[in-house]
């Protein structure tokens, strides 16, 4: 069984990840056929639309945790081929239809897509605080949410697809039945706009989205260091084994009152060629 299936519709692919029984989550073959796959539809000359979805009750799981588990490592490793999707490489326009669940890394993949549609059913949730030592910070901001809704957010608590649809993060709740043809009939619209109309205005309106500063990044960066790195490996555990993790925090407990701040971190080195 492939994990990841695709479908034509003229000019547009529909892209399913298909490891039902795993809620399709990640792993290493998985993202390796996706990045396959986004690279021929970017190439391709027939094809000018994507719809991504899932099989099964689930959109995307994010992060496979037994494979994370049996590495010894968290996180998943990125494939070699480069996966112009992830990247940002992909010019053409791709639509969300969530369908399911749509977790941690699974909610990363419908927060690159340019439009979205979810079943009511559809769960959301940034888990990064669950798994890292810091949690997704810079989600709610792309999205453009205000504070008290983007703290939520990177504070790992759950989102219905309605509350989603009414924070203005999906364009449009459909029924089950209806996910696919509505989603369809979005590509076909997108279809009739003249090409490097399409094209350059998904790139422009790509562009205009906020994204964190440098500094901002540099904080981030410290802040993942900042603590036990061990409670990475033990959320994992604990969410495989079903059982309430056992945190240790910090490894010195004074590094509570220690945070990164601007201030303290070294200052970033001046780019090349400027004084």
């Amino acid at each position: 069984m492939a994990v990841v299936e695709t479908e034509r519709h003229g000019q547009v692919l529909v892209v399913r990840m298909n490891r039902p029984e795993r809620l399709n989550a990640l792993n290493s073959e998985m993202r390796v056929e996706l990045a396959k796959t986004w690279t021929e539809f970017r190439h391709s000359k027939e094809l000018e639309v994507a719809i991504f979805t899932g099989t099964g009750r689930g959109f995307c799981a994010g992060e496979d945790m037994k494979e994370s588990l049996q590495k010894g490592k968290p996180g998943s490793q990125r494939p070699d081929l480069e996966d112009p999707f992830m990247t940002g490489a992909l010019e053409k326009p791709v639509i969300a239809a969530v369908n399911g669940f749509a977790m941690g890394g699974g909610f990363m993949l419908v927060e690159r897509t340019d439009l979205r549609l979810a079943v009511p059913e559809a769960v959301f949730e940034v888990s990064e605080a669950k798994r890292w030592l810091l949690g997704g910070y810079n989600h709610g901001h792309i999205a453009n949410l205000p504070y008290p809704v983007a703290m939520e957010m990177a504070l790992g608590f759950r989102f219905t697809a309605q509350r989603f649809y009414e924070v203005g993060f999906l364009n449009r709740l459909v029924p089950a039945e209806r996910l696919l043809p509505e989603a369809i009939a979005m590509a076909e619209h997108l279809l009739t706009l003249p090409p490097a109309s399409r094209v350059n205005t998904v790139h422009m309106m790509r562009q205009m989205r906020p994204a964190p500063g440098p500094d901002m990044q540099r904080l981030a960066d410290a802040l993942h260091e900042h603590g036990a790195k061990s409670d990475l490996m033990e959320s994992r555990a604990a969410f495989a084994e079903k059982r309430k993790p056992n945190f240790k925090g910090w490894n010195d407990p004074e590094d509570r009152h220690r945070l990164p701040t601007l201030k303290s971190l070294p200052r970033a080195e001046p780019a090349k060629g400027r004084e």
